[in-house]
């Protein structure tokens, strides 16, 4: 399948080389306004595919991306140093307004995943300017990050890989977004009979310290050197991943929903189920009694967020 990417700086280049070193896509197309950097950025990428895979990279334009069967976006301005991902939405809009049109004319049938913050309201967006007959054809990286991080940090405290553990962060990429810790489980254990097994107990300081690092890990990352994109980058191939290779894998990431919680038509994230058809099903997870309303908290925030869009 051939690959888009739109926008070639840190977030879609680091996409673009992830994608690279996976071996994912017959052909990556490199799409920026400054054509100059979309060139720039292939060059160095192909240059590094004789160390991975050997697949053509190429800048192009818009109309280049005919017949491509997914289209990755990372246009639009960066975060800046203290500024939420909400204060990005209306300089964002616009952008989008611009270039969804012309990506839908050149390649109709596209799966689009993106990746520009804020990332729920920008591809609930993107989901309303493409208006694609099918759901699920429009997703954004949502909280993937989100949840490698929990269970990084996870792994860690309890001496164990991450990919030993099952834990998912639900809702808005951002500040309201909710760790699921109802729901980690370790070896097939609930989280604290696990963390008892290996002398590494959760305590309510831990959950609250690690809470607070998963939820500012990017305020950190920003300040100190003013964007994140390999984790993102990462993240935007395993999606890439699971959609080429047809996986069926469950990930966490956002796709417009008739109903969160009792707020209705919001973007956000939860475990999908991801085919070549983008999202196939969500997984709707069984929260406890102090995690429902906090879930509804943050599709509160991001239906606001929506509606100041008049969508």
């Amino acid at each position: 399948m051939k690959i888009g990417i739109v926008g070639c700086g840190n977030v879609g280049s680091a996409t673009a080389y992830a994608c690279a070193l996976k071996g994912l896509g017959t052909e990556l197309v490199l799409v920026d306004k400054n054509h100059a950097l979309a060139m720039a950025q292939a060059g160095d990428i192909l240059h590094a595919t004789p160390f991975a895979a050997p697949i053509p990279v190429r800048a192009g334009s818009l109309d280049d991306l005919e017949d491509t069967g997914l289209i990755m976006i990372a246009a639009g301005v960066n975060q800046q140093p203290g500024e939420t991902r909400l204060d990005l939405l209306k300089r964002n809009a616009d952008v989008f307004a611009d270039i969804i049109p012309k990506i839908i004319k050149a390649a109709p049938q596209a799966i689009l995943l993106n990746a520009t913050n804020p990332v729920d309201v920008i591809t609930h967006l993107i989901d309303h300017l493409a208006n694609k007959p099918k759901p699920g054809c429009v997703l954004g990286s949502g909280t993937i990050l989100d949840t490698a991080r929990f269970r990084a940090l996870l792994g860690q405290h309890l001496g164990v890989s991450s990919h030993s553990v099952q834990a998912y962060v639900l809702g808005e990429h951002g500040d309201s977004e909710v760790l699921h810790w109802s729901g980690v489980t370790v070896a097939n254990m609930p989280l604290p009979a696990a963390a008892a097994q290996l002398a590494s107990p959760i305590t309510q300081s831990l959950c609250q310290q690690m809470d607070e690092e998963v939820r500012r890990a990017a305020y950190k990352i920003i300040q100190g050197k003013g964007a994140t994109w390999f984790g993102i980058g990462a993240g935007m191939a395993r999606l890439a991943q699971a959609i080429l290779q047809n996986e069926h894998a469950i990930l966490t990431c956002c796709m417009r929903m008739p109903e969160v919680e009792g707020i209705s038509d919001v973007t956000l994230s939860l475990p999908q189920i991801i085919t070549a058809h983008g999202v196939q099903k969500t997984i709707i997870p069984i929260l406890d009694q102090t995690e429902k309303p906090l879930l509804r908290r943050s599709a509160e925030i991001l239906k606001r967020a929506i509606t100041s869009l008049g969508l």
